[in-house]
C-alpha cells in the first residue's frame, strides 16, 4: 500500500519556497496546523500569500509569521484579533484581501474538487464583486468567483493514518477538510498517525486521495482564543 508518512515536519514541508501561495487550515486558534507554522517561521520563507480564515493572534498561528514579515498577502474572511495584522495593514506593509467566509469555503471548494470558477450571490452589488464577471440566474445575480490556486495546503487533523486518511475532532473540522487537495501538495499533520487499516471506514472525514504527505505533530497548546467569564452569583 502506497505510503503518504514522512518523518518529521522538516520533511513534509520541504520543497516551500519564498513568494509560493500556501491556505492553512483553521478557525481561530482552532484546529490550527502549529508544527507546520512553527517550521514555516523556522525556514523563514518570505514574500508569502496565506489564504487562510484568520490571521491568528499576535504571539500565536499566523500572527507568528506576521511578526517576521514573512507574509506579503493575506486572504481571509476575519481579521479582528491581530493587533501586529491591523499595524501592517493600515500602514500598507500587507496586502489584504477580505472575502466573505463563505466564498472562502467555496473557492477551496472548487479547487479541491477541479473546477475554475463558482457563482455566488455574496458579494453582488458591493465592493466584492468590482471587476469580475457577473450573471443573472432564475433573476438573481450572482458573481463569478474563481477557485484558488495555491502550492501547498497545511492542515490539521485529530486521527490519521499512513495511507492519508483524515478523521477531524470538533471544531477543528472547520476550514481544514476543504483545504485537503486544494493545493498541489496537501500536507496534513495530526494527533495521532496510525498504520492504513487501523481507521474505521465509516468514520473517515477525508480520503487519502486528497493528502500528498502526512506525520504525527507534537507539543499542540491547544490555546483558547477568548475567554469570556462572568461573576458567580452568591
Amino acid at each position: 500500500m502506497i505510503t503518504k508518512k514522512v518523518n518529521s515536519v522538516t520533511e513534509a514541508l520541504q520543497g516551500v519556497q519564498d513568494d509560493m501561495t500556501l491556505m492553512l487550515g483553521g478557525f481561530g486558534l482552532s484546529g490550527i496546523p502549529e508544527n507546520a507554522i512553527a517550521e514555516l517561521v523556522k525556514l523563514n520563507v518570505k514574500g508569502l500569500t496565506c489564504i487562510s480564515n484568520n490571521a491568528g493572534v499576535d504571539d500565536f498561528g499566523l500572527g507568528l509569521l506576521l511578526h517576521k514579515k514573512q507574509i506579503k498577502k493575506m486572504i481571509s474572511s476575519y481579521v479582528g484579533e491581530n493587533a501586529e495584522f491591523e499595524r501592517q495593514m493600515l500602514s500598507g506593509e500587507l496586502d489584504v484581501e477580505l472575502i466573505p467566509q463563505g466564498t472562502l469555503a467555496e473557492r477551496c471548494r472548487a479547487a479541491q474538487g477541479g473546477f475554475p470558477a463558482i457563482y455566488t450571490p455574496a458579494g453582488y452589488g458591493t465592493e466584492v464583486a468590482e471587476g469580475k464577471e457577473t450573471r443573472e440566474f432564475d433573476g438573481k445575480m450572482y458573481v463569478l468567483e474563481r477557485a484558488f490556486k495555491a502550492d501547498f495546503a497545511f492542515i490539521k487533523a485529530w486521527k490519521g493514518d499512513t495511507a492519508g486518511n483524515l478523521i477531524f475532532k470538533g471544531t477543528a473540522r472547520n476550514f481544514n477538510p476543504v483545504m485537503c487537495g486544494s493545493a498541489s501538495i496537501t500536507v496534513a499533520e495530526v494527533e495521532e498517525l496510525l498504520p492504513a487499516g487501523e481507521l474505521d471506514p465509516n468514520q473517515i472525514h477525508i480520503p487519502g486521495i486528497f493528502v500528498q504527505r502526512i506525520f504525527e505533530g507534537k507539543n499542540y497548546e491547544k490555546r483558547i482564543e477568548q475567554r469570556t467569564v462572568r461573576k458567580r452569583e452568591n
